[in-house]
């Protein structure tokens, strides 16, 4: 990853996500970490944040956002029409603003902002770890190289794929932006299985957690479908062909597609609720 010319990247909100990206932007070689900059509008939590040498805390957006090239915004989707109203004067033309708030479509930042450039990102909860995927999309007026630099920014916390629509990236809130979750749902579901069968809590953990991650790295390993890795391990009237017997029987694939699409519609009602928002400002 290389550095490229000097720049400033400002993250507007101290929660999970935006002190994740702040985190791995400063300890990345991209940019130099005096050139990035976190904001949040909790004292204690600035308090907290200035202990860490990574990066320059703020408090006030006067301070901070004229000065920053990349403004990653990372707050809660419902204060976002307050956010925006602060924003708006301090804007400069040029500024690209990367949302992280879910279900806020570009036209709506665009309205609020009064600018252009535009990136809209999901990522998931595995950034924390640097093994997230974000998947991104951008307004038209983004220039190739502005896109490189933004996906050399994502990239900081794991992987991102840019896809062509807003549409699409709210179905894959559906599958990667959600998909942590239904994951840690069935890791719940065996862990409860372990205890009824006897095991302490710190040996179903392990039992649980080895099997997914070493499941994880076979699948990554090769260009097999997940079909014929279930095959690898269930043999005609075995073990494993009892538990997905079962499963087939209750219909688990098809009500995990069934949770996928939820997620995608809610993502899509969102959407559809910020620009009416946007369309009565």
């Amino acid at each position: 990853m290389q550095k490229i010319k000097p720049m400033k990247v400002l993250v507007i909100g101290g929660g999970n996500m935006g002190l994740t990206y702040a985190e791995a932007i400063a300890k990345s070689k991209f940019l130099l970490s005096q050139d990035v900059m976190i904001l949040d509008s909790s004292k204690d939590k600035t308090e907290s944040l200035k202990k860490k040498s990574h990066f320059d805390v703020y408090e006030d957006l006067t301070d901070c956002l004229p000065k920053a090239d990349v403004i990653f915004v990372a707050v809660k989707p419902y204060h976002a029409e307050e956010l925006f109203t602060e924003m708006r004067p301090l804007m400069a033309e040029g500024q690209i603003v990367i949302s992280l708030m879910a279900g806020v479509t570009i036209a709506f930042i665009k309205e609020g902002l009064g600018i252009d450039k535009v990136v809209r990102a999901m990522p998931n909860l595995p950034a924390q770890v640097g093994q997230g995927l974000t998947s991104f999309t951008a307004s038209d007026e983004v220039s190739r190289l502005e896109l490189s630099t933004v996906e050399n920014l994502l990239d900081t916390t794991g992987k991102s794929v840019k896809l062509d629509t807003e549409n699409d990236i709210d179905a894959s809130t559906g599958i990667s932006g959600s998909g942590p979750a239904y994951i840690f749902y069935f890791m719940q579901s065996m862990i409860e299985a372990a205890l009824k069968m006897g095991f302490s809590d710190h040996d179903s953990r392990v039992l649980v957690g080895q099997t997914f991650q070493g499941a994880v790295e076979l699948f990554n390993s090769s260009n097999l479908e997940p079909d014929a890795w279930m095959d690898r391990v269930a043999s005609k009237g075995g073990t494993t062909r009892a538990a997905l017997d079962s499963m087939d029987d209750n219909n688990v694939k098809e009500l995990i597609k069934e949770a996928a699409f939820a997620a995608f519609e809610r993502a899509v009602e969102l959407g559809k609720e910020y620009d009416h928002v946007g369309e009565n400002a």
